[in-house]
């Protein structure tokens, strides 16, 4: 589009007549570009760096980091900050520059000490979230590097352990578990112990030689982050570069104004009176509220002058509302150190301290303060910013169509949402000096916030601030409020509130527990939750628990032992580092745990043990070698299916999905829209070839439609695929989409087990798959003392939140030929859906998958629906097709883990040796069969872990209207495992024995094992009761027993509890091809039918090769490791893949690469000899050249069966989980988690160690975090990182050790190595239990209080305990029967 000419508007704001800025140093002038392009679609779409992924498309993972640069030719100053370029426009960055992690380095000009250190340390996986870490931390590492700090030893950052682990809080990774990653980026801080650091490849662990030297070298300042060219390009501009006005562009306009009165001249123009407007600062709002179509006018508003201005005065600061959350922190950090008066400290510092929890750095550094407030004004956002402000007694500028207004905050809250016309100016909070506190009085000031993570980036169920002035009460000698200001937001309300009448009836009154309680009974009829918001009871009992908290220290009653407010004590951060010395360096803080039980566990450093022992039977198996393309990982350089540049003529589709569970499709039409004018076509059902078969999915147990045709028959279901230019244009467009339902003549949908079962609504379970009985469950109940009927647990669904959502893209070929490039776990399965679906021979389809990113069972058949679709879609324009699922379309069909509901029946003696177990379980299918007829057996194979004497069971797999539940790690078998603990401990509770003497007593003997297990048995291997009695019963646990008990007596309020659970995985080997080829020049190239998931699988494969070609040399003297290359997977070169899971593929890979070795060996052995004779040694290159010249075939291939006497078997391991709960909030800690896990021989320790760690993490978020939630339609409502919650770094345990049990050599196992991808989840209910084992501790505190029934010591606890979960089980009412009970002691005292 041309640029605008209007004379009046160019009289609003200079025209921008082209976009400049740097990426990595290169320099890009854009002359036209769509205003609604963001930074992130513009680097992988127009430039060749794709380092920056796209996780989410909300800020809330941390993908898409990158660093952003500009530069200020006044101070000659470049400020550098993290952002999330899938928030960022484009437009914005005008004359800034971005680096990405390829601009770190790359693998031809070498790489920087920060990918060096995240392969070193085994920090990647899967590799998709890496590139964000990476920038994540050098971001930290730049702003650490520039501050006036002392400078730190060499080698290392000015940067500090606490920042270090802080740097990634706003960062996801499903695969790793956090640890490694967290020690990479503490190798960088200068206070760091070397010697703690966990198992990497610069030095062993426990190595007394563990120094920075043998760490890749860092030094400050060696990445230039802002070219010279671009400085001098500023310099010669006549205007400062930011106040550049406007731009228009392809498809829309950006303004820039530059003061309010062009703003308003723009905004009152003709040209703006019917046109869609947006305004923007950092359009980080559209991570939390997506854009429902396009603009056609943007007006930045960084502009104007006003917006931006930081004022102090000696009443207060005013601050501009464009000004990013980051700076005011800033500015509040300054005002802390430069104000004299310690009222002013304390509420700054505090301000300061709550808005650190607000989103995460590479948020907080675009967005601004003012838009944050006008989310929470115009379209109730659950703003921290808000009420924290609220309670500091905060006012606002604003500026409407006709006049400028000052108000307080609670007045411009209260105001009607306000119009695209009123423009908030700038907020102004005051120092609540001496015109709050008075001489003889006390300044409090506290804010508080509930949410699942500690650290941020999650939005708080319930937020407050609380502002007191306190005096000495003469005549009762207590404390009296003078003045109260009690703010509450984020609860299901409108807006932020105060609670008026609360404060009315506290302030003046000595305060007193009778006094509290009328105070928390009057907030009841305050706090008034909408409905229909999740937890209504809950968000209420946390208003009561922190205003409790606020006000006890200030009763002598409630105050505990040591806990009075000290208002002088500041904890404001201290930049010169007086802690101690590390390193060498004497004003460097250490990160010592403090001695004293009552921690501050939000701040806890990390630390971890890894015990590994090092096999060298098969060298270089059994190596902790790196894991293969780790640092092409971390500089960006792997390429995933998105990353693969788009061919001419690239078109990109978006699924419209059914938002009703079952009704017929009368018709689909499309708003009118800019966005739906990008509509290209729509492909649908009508378009499958004849011949071909409408199927998105298959499996052996049936199949998946790919689009509904006349009925859906539930919420997600593919109804078409809107196709446009691009991705964006395509999901924006997909919105449009106006679907007519009707119901007529339908039966209501089945949403649940409970009306499947009364609809009689099941799959059935072919008797190849059911579970077999054990003993006669009737004899055994009636051998028993007691028993335990019909007691019920439910467990949740989880997502797999791999980090790269669905993805496909599918290029027409020759001779009706297509080649589709898919992140699948089954190339092949997909292949012949893709074939069926376009009825064309399989030979005809050519499926290619390299790498995936993350996987977890998510991209085995769900995978299938998006590459059928593109392959569609393609077939039928002949052109190519992509697409990459948005997050929430991913979630709204991904299905997840399947739900279920138990009964559970069982007798046992009173020593706790349980006679007999029955269990009822309702399986949750969804639509189709997929694998569920295949889950029951897994549920009892881990439920078997336990000798349960007789076991019986019916489990029904429900067939629902729901998105069809597919295999998650452990499919099954985590909640059958999980259901055994929820026995135990119910039988341990019902006793009065403690839950692991009931643990030991049941598990097996080796001759009940094998009863239980039948040939997956082996004696000399069953290590599990060794294992947990190392653990449940050794000196250490009994210390920390004893510990716990005292903590729990000397704290009323906050409970630990610790657990440990065992666990036993059966697996079985699968049948897979391998291929290895020798090159002339002596490099190898492997094909195998596993895909690298990020199981390492590539690795293993490696290290196999390397040994079985090694063995031409009784040495092994030949060094062969780094000559190997693994190849993506074809399925018109290897067939027989299969498909990738089962915890076994790289095992069987392994197998299959040394077979297909095996046969080389033996084709060159005899050539080997005879040169040997001839020359002496022979090297490998000379080995291969000698094979070329003769004619020797040097590639052959091997299809490896499992041995059927054998392919089963049995994996061990136990956790002890120790936590910390917050009876006032629900909130847990992981203080602890010891794993111990019997790996066999490991093929690659490191690897089977990240395989262990993630899993064990994962499954807290089974456990613990993840609300996998639909409506009453049961469309998925919590579809995005906004509103599902997975482990971040501030949740995983504070101490994470891990050991793997070398259990030696196992003669039917590969090399004697067993599986570790899967088995590890299991160890997760540790956690689980741990958090019963702390409520139980609460409620026993309860009865002493003299609690009621209610309180009773036997309860169940359902997956996942969430917070609300935990705080119901502890008494959502606490507070007011605590109170209450210690005013009817007060009333009889005399």
């Amino acid at each position: 589009m041309a640029l605008v000419e209007d004379d009046e508007e160019e009289e609003m704001g200079k025209k921008l007549e082209r976009l400049v800025f740097a990426v990595n140093g290169e320099r890009y002038e854009l002359p036209e570009v769509d205003p609604s392009t963001t930074l992130l679609e513009f680097l992988r779409t127009r430039t060749p760096y794709k380092g920056a992924k796209l996780g989410c498309g909300e800020g809330g993972c941390g993908a898409c980091v990158v660093l952003l640069s500009r530069y200020d030719p006044i101070t000659e100053k470049v400020t550098e900050f993290s952002a999330s370029s899938c928030l960022t426009l484009l437009c914005s960055i005008n004359l800034h520059s971005v680096t990405t992690t390829e601009g770190l380095g790359n693998s031809k000009d070498g790489f920087h000490p920060i990918h060096q250190r995240v392969s070193g340390f085994h920090a990647s996986q899967c590799g998709f979230c890496t590139p964000g870490m990476c920038m994540s931390l050098f971001s930290a590492l730049v702003s650490a590097d520039k501050t006036d700090r002392p400078e730190p030893p060499d080698g290392f950052s000015k940067l500090t352990v606490s920042e270090a682990v802080k740097a990634i809080s706003g960062n996801v990774c499903r695969c790793t578990g956090y640890r490694p990653i967290v020690d990479t980026c503490k190798s960088f801080a200068a206070d760091v112990d070397l010697e703690d650091l966990g198992l990497n490849s610069f030095w062993k662990k426990g190595d007394k030689n563990a120094n920075v030297s043998r760490l890749p070298y860092y030094s400050s300042g060696g990445i230039c982050t802002f070219p010279e060219f671009l400085k001098s390009e500023i310099k010669s501009i006549s205007d400062v570069p930011d106040d550049a006005g406007l731009t228009a562009t392809g498809g829309g306009y950006w303004y820039r104004p530059d003061s309010v009165e062009d703003l308003y001249k723009l905004l009152n123009s003709e040209a703006f009176s019917e046109s869609s407007v947006k305004m923007v600062v950092g359009n980080t709002s559209t991570g939390v509220y997506k854009d429902q179509d396009l603009y056609d006018k943007y007006v930045d508003l960084r502009g104007i002058p006003e917006l931006s201005v930081v004022k102090r005065d000696s009443e207060g600061i005013k601050i501009g509302a464009a000004v990013t959350i980051s700076r005011a922190i800033e500015v509040f950090k300054e005002e802390n150190e430069c104000t004299l008066h310690s009222n002013g400290k304390l509420v700054f510092c505090k301000l300061a301290e709550h808005m650190n929890k607000v989103a995460s750095p590479f948020v907080r550094n675009t967005a601004s303060l003012g838009g944050n407030l006008i989310m929470a004004q115009r379209i109730q956002f659950p703003s921290d910013i808000a009420t924290i402000l609220l309670a500091a007694s905060a006012t606002v500028c604003i500026q409407t169509a006709s006049q400028r207004l000052s108000l307080t905050l609670e007045e411009f809250l209260e105001r009607p949402p306000c119009d695209y016309k009123t423009l908030l100016l700038s907020v102004y909070i005051p120092c609540c000096t001496d015109s709050i506190a008075k001489t003889g009085t006390k300044l409090l000031f506290e804010t508080y916030r509930a949410a699942p993570r500690p650290l941020g980036n999650a939005v708080a169920y319930l937020n407050s601030a609380f502002l007191a002035q306190t005096s000495l009460d003469k005549a009762s000698g207590g404390l009296v409020l003078d003045h109260l200001c009690l703010a509450f937001g984020a609860y299901g309300t409108q807006h932020a509130i105060r609670a008026r009448k609360v404060e009315d009836l506290l302030v003046g009154k000595p305060l007193t527990s009778s006094v509290l309680l009328e105070a928390m009974r009057l907030l009841r009829e305050l706090i008034v939750v909408k409905e229909g918001t999740p937890h209504p009871a809950y968000r209420f009992s946390l208003a009561v628990a922190f205003l409790f908290d606020f006000l006890r220290p200030l009763v002598k009653v409630l105050a505990e032992p040591g806990k009075t407010i000290n208002i002088d004590a500041l904890s404001a951060p201290n930049e010169e580092y007086p802690y101690g010395s590390r390193n060498g360096h004497a004003n460097f803080p250490t990160n010592e745990t403090p001695k004293h039980a009552d921690l501050d566990l939000s701040d806890m450093i990390l630390s971890s043990r890894q015990v590994v022992d090092l096999s060298e039977d098969y060298h270089p198996i059994g190596e902790p070698t790196q894991k293969a393309g780790a640092e092409i990982q971390a500089s960006g350089e792997a390429v995933y299916v998105d990353d693969i540049p788009s061919p001419n003529n690239c078109l990109y589709g978006a699924f419209i999905y059914s938002t009703q569970p079952l009704a017929h499709i009368l018709g689909i039409k499309f708003s009118s829209s800019l966005a739906s004018q990008k509509t290209v076509t729509v492909v649908s059902a009508n378009d499958i070839p004849k011949g071909g078969k409408n199927i998105g999915s298959s499996f052996i147990f049936g199949s998946e439609p790919l689009f509904a045709e006349s009925l859906t028959e539930f919420a997600g279901q593919p109804l078409g695929l809107v196709i446009a230019e691009t991705q964006r244009y395509a999901n924006m467009a997909a919105k449009q989409a106006i679907v007519d339902y009707g119901t007529e003549n339908l039966e209501p949908p089945i949403l649940s087990v409970e009306d499947a079962v009364k609809r009689c609504s099941y799959f059935d379970v072919p008797s190849s798959f059911s579970p077999k009985q054990i003993g006669d469950f009737s004899k055994g109940m009636a051998e028993a003392d007691q028993t335990i009927i019909s007691a019920e647990v439910k467990l949740g669904s989880q997502y797999y939140f791999y980090m790269e959502t669905q993805t496909a893209l599918a290029v027409p070929d020759e001779d009706n030929c297509i080649v589709v490039y898919s992140s699948t776990q089954c190339p092949e399965l997909t292949q012949s859906i893709i074939a069926n679906c376009l009825c064309i021979p399989f030979h005809n389809v050519r499926v290619i998958t390299r790498r995936v990113g993350g996987a977890f069972g998510g991209k085995g058949f769900k995978s299938q629906f998006v590459a059928t679709a593109c392959a569609l879609a393609a077939y039928k324009l002949r052109r190519p097709v992509r697409m990459y699922l948005d997050r929430k379309t991913d979630m709204i069909m991904a299905g997840g883990r399947h739900p279920m509901k138990v009964k559970y029946s069982v007798g046992f003696k009173l020593n706790g040796k349980i006679t007999a177990l029955h269990v009822d379980i309702l399986l949750n299918a969804g639509i189709s069969a997929d694998c569920s007829p295949m889950i029951p057996q897994a549920i009892v194979r881990a439920l078997k872990k336990y000798d349960w004497g007789a076991l019986s069971f019916d489990i029904k797999v429900c067939k629902t209207n729901l998105p069809s539940k597919s295999a998650m790690r452990a499919p099954g078998d985590v909640q059958g495992s999980f259901i055994a603990e929820a026995i135990i401990e119910h039988v341990a509770s019902t006793l009065c024995i403690d839950a692991n003497s009931i643990r030991k007593r049941n598990l097996h003997t080796f001759e009940s094992l094998v009863l239980f297990y039948g040939d997956s048995a082996e004696g000399s291997g069953y290590t599990l009761p060794s294992i947990f009695d190392n653990l449940a019963f050794s000196p250490s646990y009994e210390q920390r027993l004893e510990v716990i008990q005292r903590f729990n007596t000397s704290n009323r309020w906050k409970k630990r509890g610790i657990s440990c659970v065992p666990i036993t995985y059966g697996v079985s080997l699968v049948q897979s091809p391998g291929k290895v080829s020798v090159l002339n020049d002596g490099s190898v190239v492997v094909e195998v039918g596993g895909i690298e998931i990020g199981q390492g699988l590539w690795t293993k494969v490696k290290q196999m090769v390397a040994f079985a070609l090694g063995q031409l040399w009784d040495d092994g003297s030949e060094k062969l490791l780094e000559r190997i290359r693994v190849i993506q997977a074809d399925t018109l070169s290897l067939t027989q893949g299969g498909i990738t899971g089962g915890s076994t593929t790289s095992e069987s890979s392994c197998e299959a690469v040394r077979l297909s070795c095996s046969i080389l060996v033996d084709r060159l052995r005899t050539l080997k000899d005879r040169l040997q004779e001839q020359e002496g040694f022979v090297s490998w290159d000379s080995l291969v050249s000698q094979a070329y010249l003769e004619s020797v075939n040097l590639a052959a291939s091997a299809y490896w069966i499992p041995d059927p006497t054998s392919k089963s078997y049995l994996n061990y391991g136990a956790a002890v989980s120790e936590v910390e709960i917050d009876l006032l909030t629900g909130a847990t800690a992981i203080l602890r988690a010891d794993l111990t896990y019997d790996c066999g021989q490991s093929l690659n320790p490191a690897v089977d160690l990240g395989q262990i760690e993630g899993s064990f993490v994962q499954g807290i978020g089974f456990f613990m975090y993840e609300e996998y939630l639909a409506n009453s339609d049961g469309l998925v409502v919590t579809d995005g990182t906004w509103t599902y919650k997975v482990p971040t770094v501030d949740t995983i345990p504070k101490q994470f050790n891990v050991e793997l049990l070398n259990s030696g050599y196992h003669q039917k196992r590969v090399l004697s190595s067993k599986a570790s991808g899967e088995p590890p989840i299991l160890l997760a209910a540790s956690v689980h239990c741990a958090i019963r084992e702390a409520i139980r501790a609460a409620r026993v505190d309860s009865l002493s209080c003299g609690g009621s029934d209610n309180s009773s010591l036997t309860f169940q606890m359902d997956v996942p305990a969430t917070m609300p979960v935990i705080k119901e089980l502890c008494g959502l009412d606490n507070v007011e029967k605590y109170l209450e009970g210690l005013s009817a002691h007060q009333s009889k005292e005399p």
